[in-house]
């Protein structure tokens, strides 16, 4: 069996040093040499070395020392080397150091003293232990408390050796006597260590002899009091109530670490609501109060977990968690925001809003460098509530329109996504949101923002009015018509220069120009830059209308809306002009409008020409606008917009049934025993411990206290190592923890013989390592062993547990040797289902290094059933709507999402296509940021995918 150690030091193997230099340098008279030689021999030691021959010299040469470091390194040595021979009897030599330690410990230096103490709490000999045990009692009573704190310290170990009863019978008492004089908070928390290990009745009756002091006492020995309490609770519940107010008194300690123990205690003891509020209360209080961002996400984890389980408590506190929003710390911002989030009720929304409010103001006038991100989240938080809320889109709707414009482009992005659905949601909100948006529209800056917000502009200016702004808006933000022309030189120029001076006037007038690098300048600055071709111009001509610099730019997808929007524009205006000409005047606009883009992309005037898409949508609209018809008018005007209503609605009943699944809850047999709150004996018991009963019984009644995990899925786990024929039988039962994994292995000798030094070797591939080194066991004929192996983990891949089983028996020299099967760890342990926002997938996509495409190869001939097998198979979420999957027309594209344990992203991307013959052909393509996780799914999809009896 191999020795405990209590010992651990860095050991360079690569410069081992010599016995006999070590002997040398000991029998020198240099202190400093002395200590080296020490230092070498305990590193040998510690590496399996045994060097006899060193301790007569240890004790000749450096036994009589008087040197601190020396006596400490002595020490060392005397920890860690054999004391007892082959049958466990103390070896005849060990006597020598028995009258030295008795010295050490009557020395008139306190170090020594101390240091000696502490080494016989680490001593397991009685034999060696039992001639200094007077000593040590009367270092209860030195005058520095150094010695007597190591004093109490040995007297624990001392009573809990085998036979420390016998050799120490009156501990508690000698302890709990000097518990009661001693002044010193490090040797009264020792003191009450003691008696709470070794006599827990008196460390329970001075807990309550002192209770009305418990909140002067010092923070070790708190701590102490509160491991007690835990102990105590979960041996006799019944007596819950007293301790729990002892919890309490301790919630206004001065120690932080004391009342976070404080509140993490509450919330294990007891599910009373006052003791819930005053937990979840403490936790706000550290998370104001603590700079450490460390401390503050841990906290933050706390009350994540609080919300889970008692949710309507925690939204009493939702206005103090926000205040953890004046942290810099994007991580803690982000968390605090989830957590808020799903603690919104119609009670408290007003004020959480008003507050997300004003951090969105904050972010416009800080310098942070991470506000952009910042106000992202705000932004997508205030979204959540308006959709839960409706009634609140009013309030935040306006503001965050002003951030359309944000060179952020994620952030305005979901400004303009937020706009799009409350315009649809909120019909009251419809003019005034128009309104605004027609102000500001001049003010985007990126295209995708620019495509989104022509949309909201095609599909909601119903009025005369609204209509003819949003015509005049595009126009105005288009500039002067044709984009370029062709000088008699035959150099090509912007048209938009012969207006210059009219521009000016008409563009100042409204905002400063902003030139490419960022900075503002005059209209006349702005327009003076060389501007020949226009691929030179993509910053500078945002003064003459940001939709003209970026179709100038190449962005002829943003063309294709213009046109699109205009043409919608134009079929309105059909419907409440009733001036004919008008009409036909914008018709005609809009028309040289989508001519001039056409113009534009066919020339070579730009690096690259238009895309053949973006080019059918614009003669599309053209056709349109020369031809209309009732049909065409319906599709354009109607169906569009029905399409977007029936996306909302789809989503909407997603997260519906995404809450009504989180919101299931277990039961347990309807013949369960319940007691009645109006039933119940309240004599002598506290408003907290009858509060405290009634959430037992309820938890009780709800299943909460009869979670036991699934038999069956536990048999799945066993894995049979060696065959049964083998004269030694192993199984192991691999239980998955998110940092390591631990074998319990079961080996059965199947012999007649006794099996000794039998040993289980393993070794590993992949991210994975073994922690302990094997030992050897002896094994009784037909008797059986349980051997456990820990392994940690350090990324999520696939990886290989194997070895083999090595014993001797007593007839034969040689050993023997049975190869096990190989444990494969599987990457489904690692990963769960997760989701995150269509935005988020494809900036990861692009993001992400590791692609492993794997070609689909299945007998499943149906789409659907393939894409459910593969979800099934690689335990990951599809974010593709089920809508979106509906109908039949042969192809299938769907994106999977999952998250590992060590917070690594999986991407996965199915496209399939029915073929000719009836089969699925396709790829499916996997992305992560980690070599391991896209080839482990990859392994694990070519494994599973083809499906049928695999």
């Amino acid at each position: 069996m191999e020795k405990s150690c209590t010992l651990l030091v860095h050991f360079d193997k690569g410069t081992p040093a010599l016995a006999n230099e070590i002997k040398e340098a000991l029998e020198g008279n240099d202190v400093a040499a002395k200590s080296e030689a020490l230092k070498k021999a305990i590193m040998l030691l510690l590496n399996g070395e045994t060097i006899p021959q060193l301790f007569i010299t240890i004790i000749r040469y450096v036994l009589p020392s008087e040197d601190h470091t020396v006596q400490k390194l002595l020490l060392f040595y005397l920890e860690i080397i054999e004391k007892t021979d082959s049958r466990g009897k103390v070896l005849p030599e060990m006597i020598l150091i028995c009258q030295n330690l008795r010295n050490n410990l009557q020395h008139p230096n306190e170090y020594i003293r101390g240091v000696t103490l502490r080494f016989l709490c680490r001593l397991n000999e009685s034999e060696i232990v039992e001639p200094l045990i007077p000593s040590i009692l009367a270092n209860l009573e030195h005058r520095h408390p150094f010695v007597r704190r190591n004093a109490v310290l040995a007297v624990m170990s001392v009573y809990r050796l085998p036979q420390g009863e016998q050799l120490l019978d009156s501990a508690p008492e000698i302890i709990e006597k000097f518990l009661s004089t001693e002044q010193d908070q490090s040797s009264k928390r020792n003191a009450f260590l003691m008696l709470f290990t070794c006599a827990q009745d008196r460390a329970v009756n001075y807990l309550f002899t002192h209770i009305d002091r418990i909140i002067d006492w010092g923070e070790q020995l708190q701590m102490v009091v509160l491991e007690l309490i835990k102990k105590v609770c979960r041996a006799n519940k019944s007596e819950k109530g007293k301790y729990i107010k002892i919890i309490i008194s301790l919630l206004n300690a001065s120690s932080a670490a004391v009342v976070y123990e404080c509140a993490g205690t509450l919330v294990s003891l007891s599910s009373a609501p006052t003791a819930i509020r005053a937990a979840a209360s403490t936790y706000c209080q550290l998370l104001l109060s603590q700079s450490d961002n460390n401390v503050k996400l841990i906290v933050l984890d706390r009350l994540n977990e609080l919300k889970g389980s008692h949710r309507e408590i925690m939204m009493e506190m939702v206005m103090d968690v926000l205040r953890a929003l004046s942290s810099p710390n994007v991580d803690i911002r982000r968390k605090t925001l989830d957590i808020v989030l799903e603690l919104i009720t119609p009670r408290n929304v007003d004020e959480v809003v008003m507050m997300l409010k004003k951090e969105v103001v904050k972010t416009q006038n800080g310098e942070h460098e991470k506000n952009g991100e910042y106000r992202q989240m705000l932004v997508q938080a205030i979204h959540s509530c308006a959709i839960k809320f409706p009634e609140v889109a009013s309030t935040v709707v306006h503001l965050l329109m002003d951030f359309l414009g944000d060179t952020n482009v994620a952030s305005a992005m979901d400004v303009v996504v937020f706009v799009r659905e409350i315009i649809e949601t909120n019909p009251k909100l419809r003019v005034s949101i128009i309104t605004r948006l027609l102000d500001t529209f001049y003010q985007i800056r990126a295209a995708r923002v620019c495509s989104c917000a022509l949309w909201i502009i095609g599909e909601y200016c119903l009025s005369l009015s609204e209509v003819e702004s949003g015509i005049a808006t595009i126009k105005q933000c288009l500039g002067e018509l044709p984009f370029f022309t062709v000088t008699e030189d035959g150099e090509v120029q912007d048209a938009s220069k012969k207006t210059q001076q009219v521009s000016s006037t008409m563009v100042s007038s409204r905002r400063p120009a902003v030139l490419a690098d960022g900075t503002y300048a005059t209209q006349s600055a702005a327009l003076e830059t060389a501007m020949s071709p226009p691929t030179l111009v993509h910053g500078s001509l945002s003064s003459l209308g940001n939709l003209r610099s970026l179709i100038l730019a190449g962005d002829f997808f943003l063309g294709a809306v213009v046109a699109c929007t205009l043409t919608k524009l134009v079929l309105r205006l059909e419907e409440v002009q009733p001036s004919k000409v008008e009409v036909n005047r914008a018709s005609i606009q809009a028309l040289l409008i989508m001519v001039s883009m056409l113009q534009l992309g066919e020339s070579s005037v730009l690096s690259h020409p238009i895309d053949y898409d973006s080019r059918d949508r614009i003669v599309l609209c053209i056709r349109l606008l020369c031809n209309t018809g009732d049909e065409i008018r319906k599709i354009w005007l109607q169906s569009c917009r029905q399409s977007f209503v029936k996306m909302l609605a789809d989503k909407q009943h997603r997260e519906t049934e995404e809450s009504k699944a989180k919101a299931q809850i277990s039961n347990v047999q309807p013949d369960d025993l319940i007691d009645f709150y109006h039933l119940k004996s309240r004599k002598g018991m506290s408003q907290l411990e009858l509060e405290d009963e009634v959430q037992d019984d309820l938890k009780r009644a709800t299943g909460e206290f009869t979670k036991d995990g699934d038999d069956a899925n536990k048999l799945n786990r066993i894995l049979q190592l060696t065959g049964f024929s083998d004269p030694v039988y192993a199984e192991a039962y691999v239980t998955v923890h998110h940092y390591d994994i631990v074998l319990d292995v079961t080996v059965i000798n199947r012999t007649k013989e006794t099996l000794q030094n039998l040993c289980l070797e393993l070794a590993t591939m992949g991210d994975l390592k073994l922690v302990e080194r094997p030992q050897n066991y002896t094994l009784a004929p037909e008797s059986s062993k349980q051997i456990k192996a820990n392994i940690k983990v350090s990324s999520t891949e696939t990886g290989v547990i194997f070895g083999n089983i090595v014993y001797e028996t007593s007839n034969v020299l040689e050993r023997n040797v049975i190869v096990l099967n190989d444990i494969h760890i599987d990457i489904m342990d690692y990963i769960s289902p997760a989701s995150c926002a269509d935005v988020a997938f494809r900036t990861m996509w692009a993001e992400f290094e590791w692609e492993n495409k794997v070609a689909v190869n299945t007998i499943i001939q149906d789409e659907k059933e393939f894409l459910n097998h593969i979800i099934k198979s690689t335990n990951m979420k599809c974010l593709t709507p089920l809508s979106a999957l509906e109908g039949e027309c042969g192809f299938l594209a769907a994106n999977l999402y999952a998250k590992s344990v060590f917070g690594e992203d999986a991407l996965v991307n199915l496209s399939i296509e029915k073929q000719a013959d009836d089969k699925l052909g396709g790829y499916i393509r996997i992305r992560s940021k980690t070599q391991g996780i896209a080839l482990s799914l990859g392994d694990k999809i070519t494994l599973k995918q083809k499906g049928g009896g695999t």
